[in-house]
């Protein structure tokens, strides 16, 4: 009896505690099902025309890079300029020996004094033929020989004065001359240096004129492609009065970031396109222009070009930081009409700022995580809070 007692007695003390539990662990799980969603920072996909820019490496090089060449074999005598310094048009840089030259002008004076002399007698014996045959005095061959010798001469003396002038020629490049005015550069011959001749220097110093400096660079064929059908665009755009007013991005826009990652302060603008792509490196060949007022750009830099590709219309926009990359493959979040997170698939395409263009997997005014991708999963419901950015992409 005892037994039977107490195991009534336990059930009675259980039963109630049961309940009691049960409904304690029903008001927690309303309770958890009553919390509201998680806030989530979210942006709107933006879509607008985006000029996409690109940085090619570059070489510059002088507006005129003259190269200064011995054009006679002989011995420097003389060099007139200091290294590295502003040199003008015609300014005498070197001089060579010019002996061997001058012996040979001599020769050709003489050589020329005797074709004269030549002609002179030719012109006389001529005179003295002619009355003779008009009284048949001499044959008519005596005088056609005196004409015939006559012209000789006359021809001998042309043919005389034509080596006497290259002889005077060759003996003026003894005298060598800078062809530009602009900045010399490091001699490369020495005085009592024999020049002229390979293997000793032939060209002795380049003349740069860096007023305006020129760089050049490659654009492979998908950006050649890219920005010629862009620069077409403009074109047309300003064949239109009012749309060349609205016209954003001028012709000189190219900026020219140097080895410390500065920017040039003077635009510059292509002057120059291949006639054709290389077929073993697939790229293509241009020129920009720049100015160089101050003289600090110098032949030889290199620089990185920065310039206008092509204008992606109607791209959308989207922070890079709400975009996740696993093994080349990229995703992100959406926040679809029903509050609910949703993992999305995407095609990058080039950054602009801080922005990634996103060529596929999104539309206009769709919401992106923005913060707390980390804790976020597909399929649970949250509560969007909309968040401005600024051009770079900042919280406003």
């Amino acid at each position: 009896m005892t037994l039977i007692k107490t195991r009534q007695y336990a059930a009675t003390i259980l039963i109630p505690v049961f309940l009691v539990s049960l409904i304690l662990f029903s008001c927690k799980d309303k309770k958890a099902v009553q919390m509201p969603p998680p806030k989530i920072p979210v942006v709107e996909v933006i879509q607008k025309d985006v000029p996409i820019y690109q940085e090619f490496v570059g070489q510059v090089y002088g507006l005129y890079d003259i190269p200064i060449r011995a054009r006679v074999e002989g011995w420097v005598e003389g060099i007139y300029f200091i290294e590295g310094s502003p040199v003008y048009k015609d300014q005498l840089l070197y001089s060579i020996d010019p002996e061997t030259y001058e012996a040979k002008v001599a020769e050709k004076e003489s050589e020329l004094v005797e074709a004269k002399t030549n002609l002179v007698k030719a012109q006389n014996d001529l005179r003295r033929i002619k009355p003779l045959a008009e009284i048949n005095a001499v044959s008519q061959s005596d005088l056609d020989a005196a004409l015939a010798n006559e012209g000789a001469c006359e021809a001998a003396v042309k043919a005389a004065r034509a080596v006497l002038r290259a002889a005077n020629i060759e003996l003026s490049y003894t005298k060598v001359k800078s062809p530009i005015n602009g900045i010399i550069g490091k001699t490369k011959a020495k005085v009592g240096e024999f020049v002229g001749k390979d293997p000793n220097p032939v060209i002795l110093n380049v003349v740069s004129t860096i007023d305006t400096i020129r760089v050049e660079f490659f654009l492979t064929e998908n950006y050649y492609l890219a920005y010629a059908r862009n620069a077409a665009r403009i074109d047309s755009l300003k064949s239109d009065r009012r749309a060349k007013q609205e016209l954003e991005y001028e012709e000189s826009n190219l900026e020219l970031i140097l080895s410390d990652n500065s920017v040039f302060k003077y635009k510059g603008a292509v002057d120059f396109i291949d006639r054709q792509i290389d077929p073993t490196t697939g790229c293509i060949l241009l020129q920009a222009s720049f100015p160089n007022p101050e003289k600090i750009l110098r032949p030889g830099q290199f620089a990185k070009i920065k310039g206008l590709i092509y204008i992606e219309d109607n791209a959308f926009l989207v922070p890079q930081r709400c975009v996740s990359e696993l093994q080349g493959k990229y995703s992100l979040y959406v926040v679809n009409d029903s509050s609910k997170i949703e993992r999305r698939d995407i095609e990058t395409g080039p950054t602009v700022d801080s922005f990634w263009v996103i060529t596929k997997g999104i539309s206009q005014g769709e919401k992106v995580v923005y913060e707390g991708i980390q804790k976020v999963r597909e399929g649970i419901t949250v509560s969007p809070e909309v968040i401005e950015l600024n051009e770079k992409g900042q919280k406003k």
